[in-house]
């Protein structure tokens, strides 16, 4: 099931939602690319299911101002019985400018700025806020949330780390392995020993392992030549391994490129084997430090990364760790996973 709202219409969520609660998920996340917004989706979802706890993995400060976030989050907090997460994120230059031709400026500060906006909002006072990102003037919430929303923070390297600690409520990490998450959720709860750590974990269906691997690859070469990327990556001691990759890249050789994407790489970064194994990878992050591991599952045929998906439904509650309800953000044939 993909919640990203670039594979289905909002017509379908529905159907989807139906399926794949009765597989055992209960919490539902989305992303966004170029489909639907990472509001509208958890919205449909949520008509008459209260009990759903919803999330954004997340949603871009640059391309909606920190009212109209307040606003969707508002909306969003109405329609779950729970408290809802709200995951911000700067997202990349590509997205941001190349997308949607909005500047690309101080993403540090924006982020930082919009989670101190959202909690002062959310507790419905009248907020006047000066910035260096943007200076708001008497804005407040019609309603105040019946539940306060949950700002999560997304983040890749240090700084933004120990400001998902500092000023939210947890984090949204993406594009590492276990070992990683042990280095990077103490940065984290140094500043909130409650914080949220969630984890978007990207598995991979396909007829073997190794076809598998094959089609992550597609996503690597697709994402980490990326200039943020790149620099996580570095930052956790894969610049030796990816650097064939990058050269070959930036000659302009696409297959040469594919092709230098080692296999250690990808085991890394993508749950791939079967069920047995991917329940076990999901377990080694919960024991990491994950405390909310979102599934995205991808693969070369739709018909089998959908039953993997079914079939994971027990995979959370089923493995050791602090998470208690199954977390979704599906996916299919070629998507990539969001930015």
């Amino acid at each position: 099931m993909s919640l990203s709202g670039a594979d289905e219409s909002l017509d379908q969520v529905g159907g989807l939602v139906e399926q794949f609660t009765a597989a055992g998920y209960r919490e539902l996340w989305t992303s966004e690319l170029t489909g639907s917004d990472a509001f509208a989706p958890l919205l449909a979802a949520a008509a008459g299911r209260p009990w759903l706890r919803l999330g954004t993995a997340v949603a871009g400060v640059f391309t909606r101002s920190p009212g109209l976030l307040a606003m969707q989050s508002l909306s969003l907090a109405e329609a779950s019985a729970h408290p809802v997460f709200v995951g911000i994120g700067a997202s990349s230059q590509a997205m941001v400018t190349g997308w949607h031709g909005v500047p690309y400026a101080k993403p540090y500060t924006r982020v930082r700025d919009t989670a101190r906006f959202l909690r002062r909002a959310f507790e419905g006072d009248r907020v006047t806020f000066r910035s260096d990102s943007f200076d708001i003037d008497g804005f407040r919430l019609a309603r105040t949330p019946p539940r306060r929303p949950r700002v999560l923070i997304a983040a890749l390297r240090e700084r933004m780390l120990r400001l998902a600690g500092a000023e939210a409520d947890g984090v949204v990490l993406n594009w590492l392995s276990p070992g990683d998450v042990q280095r990077v959720a103490p940065l984290v709860l140094d500043g909130d020993p409650d914080a949220d750590i969630v984890a978007r974990l990207f598995v991979v269906a396909a007829a073997d392992r190794q076809a598998a691997r094959d089609h992550a690859r597609r996503f690597v070469t697709g994402y980490l030549t990326s200039g943020v990327y790149a620099a996580h990556q570095v930052w956790l001691g894969r610049g030796p391994a990816l650097e064939p990759m990058w050269r070959a890249w930036q000659a302009g050789d696409r297959k040469a490129a594919l092709a230098a994407v080692p296999d250690h790489l990808v085991d890394d970064l993508f749950l791939t084997g079967d069920e047995a194994q991917v329940r076990a990878g999901v377990a080694d992050y919960i024991a990491a430090g994950v405390t909310r591991p979102v599934i995205s599952v991808v693969g070369p045929d739709p018909d089998l990364a959908r039953g993997l998906l079914l079939r994971l439904g027990a995979a959370v509650d089923a493995a050791p760790g602090p998470a208690h309800n199954n977390q979704l953000i599906g996916g299919k044939r070629g998507r990539r996973p969001a930015r």
